[in-house]
Formats: structure tokens, sequence, C-alpha cells
């Protein structure tokens, strides 16, 4: 099951699988360069984290997710600016993000303080390696298009995670925007976020679909930071309305997130338009 699953996610995750027939030579060969170190990375913090992090009580598995996402981010020449986290509220809370790109996780996993619980798909936990590592560190396995039942335990494993005093990382729009446009949120972290009484911590993610969108099969050729800078804004935490009753307290605590990371996301694009357009000295 774990072979197929993992030509399954890298099928529908990885853009050379797609466009494989479309690409030169030069471009195959920048994707080795990027992708290989890359799963030699992986596999070296994996190990980290599924051999000390039994024996450390995970300690060791939250510190191997993090030095593995700020390796492989330097690895990809990805340069990162973080903002807010100043904002970032003690015990349980979910993190919302806009999704743009396939390394958005390895910006947030940099970035972002606190030893957060990751909502992943399903499939994912099961690729040799990466999977163990999220299964051991307690992340989230998500079933999309798996009817109500399978909606509600993941509401309910959600629930868990915020009341065990955890961080949660959800990217509510579902799936990476195809675009470039942020989505409509689902409502699932929310209404856990409700039921719990914790607050949400908007995510702004801003430079990743221009690095590497959903169809593109690695994150581009410009060695030049300007072109490799990712943003992320952490907005102060919103917390649910205690006068409404749960169907509209969801609702309502979903808008407003959405609506907090579309402001941030239009700074960010408006800061990075007026950067692009100053002349160079």
């Amino acid at each position: 099951m774990g072979l197929r699953d993992t030509v399954e996610w890298a099928r529908t995750e990885w853009g050379i699988f797609r466009k494989g027939g479309e690409m030169g030579w030069s471009q195959r060969g920048r994707w080795v360069r990027q992708w290989v170190p890359f799963g030699a990375r992986t596999v070296g913090w994996v190990i980290v984290s599924i051999t000390a992090g039994p024996i450390s009580g995970g300690a060791a598995s939250t510190w191997a997710a993090k030095k593995w996402s700020q390796s492989c981010a330097k690895g990809l020449r990805i340069y990162i600016e973080a903002t807010g986290q100043k904002n970032v509220p003690d015990g349980g809370f979910v993190y919302v993000s806009n999704h743009e790109s396939l390394v958005d996780i390895l910006v947030l996993g940099a970035s972002l303080p606190g030893d957060f619980k990751w909502a992943a798909k399903r499939s994912v936990m099961n690729i040799p390696f990466l999977g163990w590592h999220l299964r051991l560190a307690g992340h989230v396995p998500v079933d999309r298009n798996k009817g109500k039942d399978a909606a509600a335990a993941v509401t309910e494993a959600f629930e868990s995670v915020l009341r065990g005093e955890k961080p949660l990382l959800v990217f509510p729009e579902g799936t990476r925007t195809a675009d470039g446009k942020l989505k409509s949120f689902k409502t699932g972290a929310f209404q856990a976020a409700v039921l719990t009484g914790k607050p949400v911590v908007p995510v702004a993610i801003s430079g990743t679909f221009a690095l590497m969108s959903r169809d593109e099969v690695d994150t581009g050729a410009s060695k030049d930071p300007e072109d490799r800078l990712v943003t992320v804004h952490i907005g102060e935490p919103l917390y649910p309305n205690p006068e409404l009753e749960e169907p509209e307290a969801v609702t309502e605590l979903r808008d407003r997130s959405r609506n907090a990371v579309a402001e941030m996301l239009a700074k960010a694009r408006s800061a990075e338009a007026v950067a692009e357009s100053a002349p160079r000295l």
C-alpha cells in the first residue's frame, strides 16, 4: 500500500508526472538538482524523527521537522521573511493559511512558531519515510470527499489536538489554488475552534505561487533572491463569538478568518508590486 500511495501522491501532486514529456533536458537536470537532494534530506531527518522521537517523548520529532523544513527551504533557495510571531497565543489554536504551492508546508514549517500539528491528506500519511514521521509526530490525516462520517471524524481529530493545547495548521481552501486567487474556506477547522473555544490565527503566505505553481515541476532557474522571496504574515488571533449559536458562530468565524487572510495577502502583494516597480540602483 505504501508504494501505491506514494506513486499516486507523486502523480497528482508533482507537475513532472503531468508535464514530463514537455520538459527539455535543462529543466530535467534542474529537477534532479532540486528534488534528489530534497529526497535525501527528507529521508535523513525522518530517520532522526522515527528513531529518536519515541525515546524523547516526541521532542526529537518536533525538532527534526523544524530542521527538515529549514534545510529543505534553504536547499531550494527559498528566502523567507516572516512577521507577526508576537501574535501567536499560548496553548491550543488553529493556524489557517492560504495554500499556493507544494512548498508551502516547508515555508510554514520553517517560519511558524510552536509544535503545530498539520492536517495532511491521508495518502501522504502512507508515503514511506515522510508518512512515518507524520504519523509518529501526531499530525492529523484527512480524507477528502469521503462523506459526512469522515468529515465528522476529522473535526473530532481537530478537537483532540486543540483540547490537548497544541496548535493545529490547516489549509481551509482544501487544496492548492490553481490561479493564485484565494478560494472559499471549508468549515471543519472553524467548527473545531468553536466547539473548543479556541482562537484562529490567520496566516498569509505570498510568493510561493510565483515560485512553484500547481503545474510547475520545480522552483525555477532564477538565482535572484528577490525572485525567490516568500513572505509569511501571521495575523492577530480571532476568537469565536460566544453570543452566536454553533452554526452561525462557525460561519462567522470562517468568514472573518478568510477576510483577514485576504487583507494580509492584498497588503503583501501591494508591497511586492511597489518593490518590483522601484528602480534598481
